[in-house]
């Protein structure tokens, strides 16, 4: 039994069909939690088992895991409690559950940073870090896919992308950094739940295929969208302003402030890229397939999306 938690999100909407199609060959099931199993797509609804609720409840995750073989685990995004509270309070009914009903495998969504200067320092992620310990200390055999920034992320520019030819963020519009597809860390991951054959505690870099700087983005959605694009840096206290404005918990903004701090002075860099495995999706090729749909589209359709 194959258990996923937040399978509606960007990530587990993309594993969910993966698993559903595969694990059945290898003998296996799937079970998913969700709080409105109204949002599973209706292709997979007749094919797996579904538990009703929040993966960070308790009574859920006890429900959820028992006789469970592999979990993917991920915290879904929450900004009206602190970093701590965001990921490892989260997490500890889950842990406590692992422990007691001895899954044998975890596959966690994490972040890029560990053993990097930057790391005790860098807001979400250190969040993200801790809660990956706390999950290790499970008993179960853990993997953390260990994420740069997605893609999709843009998504959320659309509107000033089509309007203006402008997309923002807080880091030199010079630095290289990875970058990886929300896809691709589906494929990684349904690949480490399918085959088990690994043990122990361990971290995963997904990077996408490349090391990209602001600038460089902005060239290639310039080529691929057909129109011009250009990258402007916000300062980080326009960023905090901005988000405390939006009535944010005040820690988990100055999280976030520090992760973008963190990531400004190479967080995202200390890893192996010779480690990299499986699918590695191009900027280029996504922006043709995502993001120039999205900002093409009148914007009554891409409000609807």
């Amino acid at each position: 039994m194959i258990v996923i938690t937040a399978p509606t999100g960007n990530i587990g909407r993309r594993l969910l069909p993966l698993l559903v199609e595969a694990a059945p060959a290898r003998g296996e099931e799937v079970r998913v939690v969700v709080r409105d199993p109204a949002r599973l797509p209706a292709t997979v609804r007749g094919r797996v088992e579904v538990v009703t609720g929040s993966h960070g409840d308790a009574a859920t995750v006890e429900r959820a895991f028992a006789g469970a073989d592999a979990v993917f685990w991920l915290v879904p995004p929450d900004a009206s409690i602190t970093p701590e509270e965001a990921y490892s309070g989260f997490t500890r009914p889950a842990a406590r559950a692992l422990a007691v009903h001895r899954v044998g495998h975890v596959v966690g969504v994490s972040a890029l940073g560990r053993g990097t200067p930057q790391a005790a320092h860098a807001g979400l992620v250190t969040a993200s870090l801790a809660m990956d310990d706390l999950i290790a200390g499970s008993g179960a055999a853990y993997r953390a896919l260990a994420a740069p920034s997605f893609f999709e992320n843009l998504l959320e520019e659309v509107d000033s992308i089509r309007e203006r030819g402008v997309f923002t963020d807080t880091v030199a519009a010079d630095r290289p950094a990875p970058l990886v597809a929300a896809a691709d860390i589906a494929a990684r991951a349904a690949d480490l739940l399918l085959d088990r054959s690994w043990t122990g505690v361990g971290s995963v870099p997904v990077p996408g295929p490349q090391d990209l700087s602001p600038n460089d983005m902005a060239r290639i959605m310039t080529e691929e969208l057909g129109r011009p694009v250009r990258y402007r840096r916000q300062p980080l206290e326009d960023l905090r302003s901005a988000m405390l404005a939006h009535g944010l918990n005040e820690a988990f903004v100055e999280g976030m402030v520090a992760m973008k701090r963190a990531k400004d002075l190479g967080l995202d860099s200390g890893f192996d890229r010779s480690s990299r495995t499986g699918p590695a999706t191009g900027f280029a090729r996504w922006c043709a397939r995502t993001l120039r749909p999205a900002v093409l589209a009148a914007p009554e359709a891409a409000d609807a999306r």
